[in-house]
């Protein structure tokens, strides 16, 4: 799982112009899976299940 800054870097993720996180694959807003255990926020993509870790 890579983490959301690499993601946006390599251009597997963009932001709109409301600065929210979309997939470019599908280009679909991402959703956020919390795990109470682990630091940082999960990200997911509901269309095509990509998930990146926010940190």
């Amino acid at each position: 799982m890579k983490s959301v800054r690499k993601a946006l870097r390599d251009g597997s993720l963009f932001k709109d112009t409301y600065e929210r996180l979309n997939c470019a694959e599908c280009e679909k807003k991402l959703g956020t899976k919390n795990d109470p255990d682990e630091i940082g926020t999960v990200r997911v993509c509901e269309e095509c299940g990509g998930e990146w870790k926010e940190l």
